[in-house]
């Protein structure tokens, strides 16, 4: 064999045990990166909750006149407090502000209603504990509900003392509660963050794959850092919306991750427990 020959066989093992290293390092950081967000589960799921409630909407139109409806639901949420306090998704708890914002191009034709009753705090264990909303921001579409009654013991909490940040890129786990189909189990998801938005207040915009998580998802970093929530921005518009909420960038409206440092804020708002009785 010349010794051009020989270079060139040297060059081409070089570049197959190159690739090889590469997949390699890809699948073992690919299976920490499952490992941690399992860990995040296993310390988070019992903090992360079912809310039942009851909603009752009154639709009205000037060319159609009004209609009402009555449903039941569920949102996940999550325990930010020992004495119970929970913070999830407002438009889960109260669809107003999305309803407006999908029949924007209607004016002031269209009108919706919405009142909520007999809410239900679902714990891990399945135990119903009967609450009520206490605190509403609908800049942020975050609702904060507490039990009627505070509990005997104190609550396994989201730690929200040392938050997490995101960058562009960057892979988070995020936590929701499946439906009654999946007897409410706990589920992760991982959630790439796609941009950074900074002004006028900062959020995170997340990917559109398809996964398990929902309005009201707690997000984590691998680490198990608190993150933020996703959440529904909706900005108002005169013209037509799309009706897609996780599907991608709309005019209007949009799933966001709240940052945590948000959350923690509007918080301090919440009565505490001996006013909600």
């Amino acid at each position: 064999m010349t010794r051009k020959g020989s270079e060139m066989r040297f060059r081409k093992l070089l570049l197959m045990s190159t690739a090889v290293l590469v997949c390699v390092a890809g699948a073992a950081q690919a299976g920490e990166l499952e490992e941690k967000g399992r860990a995040v589960l296993d310390q988070y799921q019992k903090a992360v909750v079912t809310v039942q409630m009851v909603i009752k909407q009154k639709f009205s139109m000037a060319a159609m006149g009004s209609r009402e409806q009555e449903s039941k639901n569920e949102a996940t949420g999550f325990v930010i407090d020992p004495t119970g306090l929970i913070v999830l998704s407002l438009s889960t708890t109260d669809p107003t502000a999305m309803m407006e914002s999908m029949m924007g191009s209607l004016g002031d034709d269209f009108k919706i209603e919405s009142d909520m009753s007999d809410v239900k705090i679902l714990l891990d264990d399945g135990t119903e504990i009967p609450a009520r909303v206490v605190l509403r921001d609908r800049d942020l579409d975050l609702a904060f509900v507490r039990p009627l009654e505070p509990p005997a013991e104190p609550m396994p909490v989201v730690d929200m003392t040392e938050p997490g940040e995101a960058n562009v890129l960057d892979q988070l786990v995020s936590l929701t509660r499946l439906g009654k189909v999946a007897n409410r189990e706990c589920a992760a998801s991982l959630e790439r963050i796609h941009a950074v938005v900074k002004r006028p207040r900062k959020f995170y915009v997340p990917g559109s794959e398809p996964t398990q998580s929902g309005l009201g998802s707690p997000v984590f970093t691998p680490d198990g850092k608190f993150v933020g929530m996703l959440a529904l921005r909706v900005v108002k518009s005169a013209g037509d919306s799309g009706m897609g909420m996780f599907s991608g960038p709309d005019d209007n409206m949009m799933g966001i991750v709240v940052p945590a440092e948000d959350i923690v804020e509007a918080a301090k708002q919440a009565p505490p427990p001996d006013t909600t009785t």
